[in-house]
């Protein structure tokens, strides 16, 4: 099925014309920097992406399966909560396990709308869960959701608006950023709306650095696969076997931090520019801040939202919380 038939089995598709993600931009400024860095946004080739869903299902990665576990606890209360015939928002290329168990709880949910800013990827997989959920309108907006996008001038259903943000995604934001994130979500929200979002819970260090360096060496490989991609797709000539992954928890900040480690010296060139590395020095490729229920109400609360309820696992290893306006 072509690219512009899927899109056809959508309710609506509206384009935004989000500016395209600068893979070479980012990386020749980011490795030109003291303190050598790459967004991880880029992970995400379709290898990357593979070898996120196998991350997801290691031993020592808790965050899926604790996140699903907590909405199998609550569906009851959120249904309740949302109502019949709630529009479901989910900014983001989000798992279809999530949003299927989400839809399946709800009361007749009346519409679902994805938003990212990779057109192909967002209209496959809103014209799959079209597919799953008979009866149910499905729409797309490809656009960048970090920013301002006008939903009350696009053919959005009525009904009380659920914004979906799972995985702890707001984790990978520096502080300020998550903030803004909130009050982006926040504009969205009329008088009744509210945001389902997810965050990570601040836990032992050991728990932390082996979720991010699994035994099985699979967060590794999605750490160097950024190498590879950067050889395949900006004429790099970099010996990935010259790096190692570390996932650090940084404490004063609240974090875990991925980087990848130069073994020994060495030189490279992306795209005609020339780097070097010195043994030890790294590229730092994500964050993925922790909180507590505390400090995420304050974050929360800065940006203009509420937090009305939270649930958690037994362990407390992570939190679901119902936003709404203040």
């Amino acid at each position: 099925m072509t690219l512009s038939q899927k899109a056809g089995a959508l309710s609506f598709f509206e384009d935004l014309h989000p500016p395209k993600s600068r893979f070479l931009d980012d990386v020749l400024t980011g490795l030109s920097q003291s303190q050598k860095m790459i967004p991880p946004k880029h992970f995400y080739d379709a290898k990357g992406s593979a070898l996120f869903d196998d991350i997801t299902g290691t031993d020592d990665y808790y965050v899926t399966r604790t996140e699903l576990g907590i909405l199998d606890e609550i569906a009851g209360d959120i249904a309740s909560r949302a109502g019949r015939g709630a529009v479901v928002i989910e900014p983001g290329s989000g798992s279809s396990v999530k949003i299927d168990k989400l839809l399946n709880a709800l009361d007749q949910p009346a519409a679902y709308i994805g938003l990212d800013i990779s057109k192909e990827h967002l209209i496959s997989a809103c014209a799959d869960l079209a597919d799953r959920f008979d009866g149910l309108s499905v729409g797309a907006i490809c656009a960048d959701f970090t920013q301002a996008v006008p939903l009350d001038n696009l053919p959005i259903p009525d009904g009380r608006r659920l914004v979906f943000f799972p995985g702890s995604t707001i984790g990978n934001f520096e502080p300020e950023d998550a903030r803004s994130l909130l009050k982006t979500l926040r504009g969205w929200l009329r008088p009744g709306d509210a945001i389902l979002i997810g965050a990570d819970r601040v836990k032992s260090r050991d728990v932390l650095e082996n979720a991010y360096d699994d035994q099985q060496g699979v967060t590794a490989a999605f750490n160097l696969n950024l190498l590879t991609r950067i050889n395949r797709e900006l004429d790099g000539d970099i010996d990935v076997a010259a790096f190692s992954h570390r996932a650090v928890w940084n404490d004063t900040r609240s974090r875990v931090e991925m980087h990848l480690v130069a073994d020994r010296d060495l030189s490279f060139t992306i795209s005609g520019r020339s780097f070097e590395m010195a043994a030890g020095e790294t590229i730092h490729t994500e964050n993925s801040h922790k909180f507590t229920v505390d400090r995420f109400t304050e974050l929360a609360a800065s940006a203009g939202l509420s937090v009305m309820t939270h649930w958690s696992d037994e362990r407390g290893y992570f939190t679901l919380y119902w936003l709404e306006r203040s």
